[in-house]
């Protein structure tokens, strides 16, 4: 019997033909919730006050605080390298995930908090799909 197998291929425009100010739009989306995990990780690990209260507040142990943190760096490095980074992207929506459902059992502002990790995710995504051409095809539906 004799088998066949299917390739998928994505077919990506020339390099003349791709705008150069989508990979630099897309860079600038990325770059604010970039910043934002940065931030966010690096407090946890050095966990400040507010870090130590927030832990309490949400019912997780404290010394949890640093693992956290260290995951989420780990998955933003992950989606930092251009060549993982939709597996970062990935990664980190389901890290963002996670705190969407922590504030929904906290019953937190919808708007402020519970939604916020969703903008979050959102903008990590819109700045992956700007900048790399294989996502946009993905969204597209170009896997044959």
């Amino acid at each position: 019997m004799e088998t066949t197998a299917t390739t998928h291929s994505i077919s990506l425009p020339s390099p003349a033909a791709r705008p150069v100010s989508r990979p630099w739009a897309g860079r600038i989306v990325s770059g604010l919730p970039v910043a934002f995990l940065v931030f966010d990780s690096v407090i946890k690990l050095v966990k400040i006050g507010p870090v130590t209260e927030s832990m309490a507040r949400m019912g997780y142990p404290d010394h949890l605080a640093r693992g956290i943190g260290l995951l989420e760096i780990c998955c933003l490095a992950v989606y930092l390298v251009p060549r993982w980074a939709a597996l970062g992207a990935t990664l980190l929506t389901g890290f963002l995930g996670a705190a969407v459902a922590t504030h929904l059992r906290l019953g937190d502002p919808l708007g402020s908090h519970t939604l916020f990790p969703i903008y979050v995710a959102t903008m990590l995504w819109a700045g992956l799909w700007l900048r790399d051409a294989r996502v946009r095809a993905l969204v597209k539906g170009g896997v044959r």
